[in-house]
This record gives C-alpha cells, sequence and structure tokens, in this order.
C-alpha cells in the first residue's frame, strides 16, 4: 500500500513522518504516475492548477498542478479491484470533502477479488463523513478571511503563522452573527441596513474571486 503526492518526494517523506503514517508516501511533482495510471487505462487521476488560492509557500510546489483524491487497488495480475477518482464539484467542497470510508472500501477490493475483470469506477461510494453545504463551506472562508474576503485554508507547515482551523472560523462566525444581533438591538434599523448594504458591497468582488479559484466541474469519471 502506497500513498502518492503531487508534492515533492522531500515533502511527501516528510509528511509521512511527520504525520506517523504506517504506509510509505511517494512523491509525483510531474505526474509521472498519474500519467502511468491513465496510459494503463486504470485511472485517469483528477488534477487542479494552482489558481492563488493555496497561497504561495516558499516550501510548496505542484509544477503540474495538484491531484485530487483518488482511490485505486491492483492486483498482482494488473487486474483492477477498485477504483474511485474525486471530481471536483461545489457539493464536495471543489475536492475539499470527505473521502470513501475505509471499511467500505476495503470491502469493495475484498469482493471484487472473487470475480473476473476489471472493477468498474465506484461514482457513488459510502463517504467517511458527510460534506458540508457549498454556503457552509463560503461561510467558513469568509470567517477565515474576517468576513471582509474569502481566503481558502492554506497549505501549512509546522512553525508558519497561518495556523486558523476550519473550527477556528466558525467560531468567528458565531461572534460576527452576535455582534449584527447586538448591533439591530441598540442601533436604528436603517442605519444596520446601510453598514450591511456596504459590507456586501466589500465582500461581493472576494465571492466572485474564490468561486473562480474553485471548480465546480461536470459529472464524469
Amino acid at each position: 500500500m502506497f500513498g502518492i503526492s503531487s508534492e515533492p518526494h522531500s515533502l511527501a517523506v516528510e509528511a509521512e513522518s511527520a504525520w506517523q503514517m504506517k504506509l510509505p508516501v511517494i512523491g509525483d511533482p510531474h505526474h509521472e504516475i498519474r500519467e502511468d495510471l491513465k496510459a494503463r487505462g486504470w485511472l485517469d487521476v483528477f488534477y487542479n492548477q494552482d489558481y492563488g488560492h493555496l497561497r504561495k509557500r516558499s516550501w510548496a510546489s505542484h509544477p503540474n498542478g495538484y491531484y485530487q483524491p483518488a482511490v485505486i487497488a491492483i492486483d498482482k495480475s494488473g487486474r483492477v479491484l477498485y477504483r474511485w477518482r474525486c471530481v471536483p464539484k461545489y457539493s464536495n467542497m471543489s475536492g475539499a470533502g470527505a473521502r470513501p470510508e475505509a471499511r467500505y472500501t476495503w470491502d469493495r477490493i475484498r469482493a471484487a477479488m472473487a470475480t473476473h475483470g476489471d472493477a468498474d469506477p465506484d461514482t457513488d461510494p459510502t463517504l467517511g463523513a458527510k460534506d458540508l453545504s457549498w454556503p457552509r463551506f463560503l461561510l467558513m472562508l469568509t470567517a477565515h478571511g474576517w468576513f471582509l474576503r474569502p481566503k481558502a485554508f492554506p497549505l501549512l507547515r509546522d512553525g508558519d503563522k497561518d495556523q486558523v482551523s476550519p473550527r477556528d472560523a466558525m467560531q468567528r462566525v458565531y461572534f460576527f452573527v452576535a455582534a449584527w444581533i447586538v448591533a439591530l438591538l441598540v442601533l436604528p434599523v436603517w442605519l444596520v441596513a446601510i453598514a450591511a448594504a456596504i459590507w456586501l458591497a466589500i465582500l461581493t468582488p472576494g465571492l466572485m474571486e474564490i468561486h473562480r479559484q474553485f471548480q465546480n466541474e461536470p459529472d464524469a469519471f
């Protein structure tokens, strides 16, 4: 069992150690493994270009773009026992959503061992968690940008200053909503309405940009 990353191999090894992973991780920044999987007809792993939402990190590099999640199991004869790939859509937070549940995936692999031929692509797996709705995801990104410009959660490394988690961002949402409620209670409604209109005018360009950066691809395997 191997993990494959579109990061350089040095970072893959670093992550393997830092996260105490129990499987080796291989860096494939030039997509040689991805291209081989596609050429064999096994799996076409979806990949994205960095549209700026990952933010610049001197230690991070995706010369050919970054992988979307995928799972493939192959036996010694080259027969595909299981395959799934993530296609970025708003419904799965443009790829940031849940992955196939481990026990479900293993059961599918074991079942395929007793059959013949390649397994069909899994287009409706049992997921390990429930995806957030796109509006709720946007709300978290907006909170991460302090409600002025939505900002994606960047790639992080130990020592990076920006260590805000999605849970921290949701805490900001609660305080932000409470502040608006207090404003409605103590200030004239017309004044709060003007403030809300100004805020929406400031926020709108960022919302448009985040929709450009994140993808909503057509349904396809």
